[in-house]
Formats: C-alpha cells, structure tokens, sequence
C-alpha cells in the first residue's frame, strides 16, 4: 500500500487523499503536538478511509483529533465533517459564519451540488452528513484558534466563495489556503484559478489576493495541492490567469459565443499554456475541470451584465 502522509514542517503532516484513486488533486493538513491534533480540511466523505489511513500513518492517535478546521463548505474540502464527527465525540469543527448553517444542515448545499454533479454526486463526495450545532465554532475575521501548538487565524478570503478563510500562522508565516491561493501541482510553476458557479467574484477574490499580500507569508498550504514557498510568484501568476482567463469569456460571451464554444476556447489557452512549460495538464483538469471554471466566469458575467 501505497504512503498518503507526507511531513511538511515540525507537527504538520500533508495527507494525499487519492481522490477516485487520483494521487495529488486533494490533500487534508494534519496537526499534531504530541497531545491533541487537528485538520485543516477533511476532504469529501468519500476519501474519509483514506484520511483516517492517512492519519494513523502520521503516527496520531484518531482520538488526539479535537479541531476539524474548516476553510469553506464545498464538498470537496469539508464534505467528510459529520461523519468524523460522529467518530469524534470530543472533536469541534470550526467554520465562517456564512457556512455554519450549511455545515449544521447540508440539504441547499447539496441540492446546489446536484445541479452540478447529477447522479455522480455520492460517487464523487460520498454521503455529507448534519454536524451538531453546539459543536460547531463560528469564526469571524480574525478570529484565531488554539490547535495543535499553533495559532491559527481565520482570514475573510472571498472570491472564489463567499464562505471562505484562509488560516495564517503569524509564528511561522504559513498559510492554510483552501481555494483562494489556487490550483498548483507539485513540481510545476503554473497555477489556475478554480472558478467554479455559483459565487465566483473576480474583483473580490483580486481583495482577497491583496490581503494575502500583506500578511508576512513564508509557505502557502494547498487544499490542491501541496506546499510552495514562492510566494510572491504564486500569487502574482494565480491573480495574472484569474484576470486574463476572465478576459477571454468576457470576450467570447460579448462576440455571442455559445457555452461549448467559451469552454472549448478555454480548454485551449489552458492548453497552449502548459504545453509552452511542459506541463502535463491531466493532474490541473482533475482538480479544476475547463467545464466548471468557464461556467463559473459565465454566471459571473452574466449576473454583471444583469445588473447594468
């Protein structure tokens, strides 16, 4: 059997979560001081084996886990939650006040996922249940969280969503990132924008960018995937590819181009792209599919144009 756990920094381990068997596309933070642990992101329910796997790897007792730390309420980051919960009676999950209500009753979060997955929704996430409202902490901007032998603390990051933090270290200047920092594969210098509907907000997520900027970062933490120390060029290359990649469906849509025909135009600059850096893209399209990107900038221009 393959290792899943791979140490990052002293007490924190990175957890592959090969998700359907794909190696690097979601990863869990693992934090451990050799009393009591926590997670930043608990991946889907349908990677939940994997991550306990992964966390006995670790050498952590799973009953050590008391923090489940929650970056945004997509499936893919916090879908696992409620029922590691339910494994972990002493455990509290902690959480952006515009996500809280969903995390207590997932049934419009995954009312909005089916419209999207389909029939595919178990097989992709597995089953999401309900966490317990007097286990769940809402955390405001700025607030911080003890766990693990670090400080966390939670940063207002829309853009990508509206429900979203990135969780800043100060004594180490690392930075739990979820989805706001990007998409970025190990070994390459090239990220892209997740953009997926329905809360994609360009000049938004250009703030939250800002405000990364002017924390002391030293090492960016990727939900997708991995850790990278290049700060200056990620952010530059991630703001850079939101901004032109949202030019080019802007551009599409103006000239009358149909939805296939906006994605198809994407799927290609992708391409080219990572072709002229020699980038295989098949790990990229997994994590931050060409379908969910453009229709996120198309609902976004869309609800532009709506508002005059």
């Amino acid at each position: 059997m393959n290792t899943i756990t791979t140490p990052i920094a002293p007490g924190l381990w990175l957890i592959d979560l090969n998700f359907l068997g794909n190696p690097r596309i979601i990863g869990a933070w693992l934090l451990y001081d050799g009393k009591e642990a926590a997670l930043v992101e608990t991946g889907p329910a349908s990677g939940l084996d994997t991550l306990i796997r992964g966390i006995a790897e670790a050498g952590v007792p799973l009953n050590a886990l008391k923090h489940l730390i929650v970056t945004h309420i997509h499936l893919d980051h916090s879908g696992a939650v409620g029922q590691l919960m339910r494994q972990l009676p002493e455990a509290t999950a902690y959480v952006h006040p515009r996500g809280a209500p969903h995390l207590i009753d997932p049934s419009r979060l995954l009312q909005s996922a089916s419209r999207l997955y389909g029939s595919l929704l178990e097989t992709l996430w597995g089953e999401t249940l309900p966490v317990p409202s007097e286990r769940v902490v809402v955390l405001q901007d700025q607030d911080s969280v003890e766990a693990a032998g670090r400080r966390l603390v939670a940063h207002n990051t829309p853009g990508h969503a509206i429900h979203h933090h990135a969780y800043f270290v100060p004594d180490t200047g690392e930075l739990f990132a979820g989805d706001i920092a990007g998409v970025r594969m190990p070994g390459y210098a090239y990220v892209r924008p997740p953009t997926p509907p329905p809360e994609l907000d360009i000049e938004v997520w250009q703030q939250s960018i800002a405000t990364l900027r002017q924390l002391d970062l030293k090492s960016l933490y990727l939900t997708h995937f991995g850790a990278y120390q290049d700060v200056e060029f990620h952010l530059n290359d991630l703001e850079s590819r939101l901004l032109n990649w949202g030019e080019l469906v802007r551009e599409k849509l103006d000239a009358g181009a149909e939805e296939a025909e906006v994605i198809e135009s994407l799927h290609q600059q992708a391409q080219s792209e990572m072709e002229a850096l020699g980038i295989d893209p098949a790990e990229y399209d997994v994590a931050a599919s060409y379908q969910m990107v453009a229709m996120g900038y198309i609902r976004y221009w869309r609800r532009k144009r709506e508002k005059g």
